[in-house]
């Protein structure tokens, strides 16, 4: 069974899809994203559709449920590339896709994905400079 790459591009995986999304193929993608989002900690997933001609209403899940699955582990997906053809045929089959924003170029896709980075946490535990720094009431 051929497997669809992840690849890390900072704080993104990036998926491009470019073999037939046979069922198999799509249950596999799901454990391996889901498994690569643990391990490496990033903020976003970008899963490029654009070679797909047809995505059926199985793939079409799939995608939702790596979605779910991503927000859960704390990273949003984006969608990008999705041809006209395809997206008639979600609406058609009336799969809206919760929770996947979509862009219409993995640029963009980095983009959207820039725009909504989550905050860096403040640093806690800081040095006797920091404290001092620290306006009193």
């Amino acid at each position: 069974m051929e497997r669809v790459p992840v690849l890390k591009i900072g704080d993104i995986l990036l998926v491009s899809i470019q073999i037939d999304m046979e069922d198999q193929v799509a249950l596999q993608l799901q454990e391996d994203l889901a498994e690569r989002i643990v391990a490496t900690g990033v903020g976003g997933v970008i899963i490029d559709i654009s070679a797909l001609d047809i995505v059926d209403s199985f793939v079409g899940r799939t995608l939702a449920t790596i979605a779910s699955v991503s927000r859960v582990l704390d990273a949003e997906t984006v969608v990008v590339g999705m041809r006209p053809a395809v997206a008639i045929t979600l609406v058609e089959l009336g799969l809206s896709l919760p929770g996947i924003r979509t862009a219409l170029n993995v640029e963009l896709g980095i983009a959207l994905l820039s725009a909504n980075r989550r905050p860096e946490m403040p640093d806690i535990v800081g040095d006797e400079d920091d404290q001092a720094a620290v306006p009193t009431p």
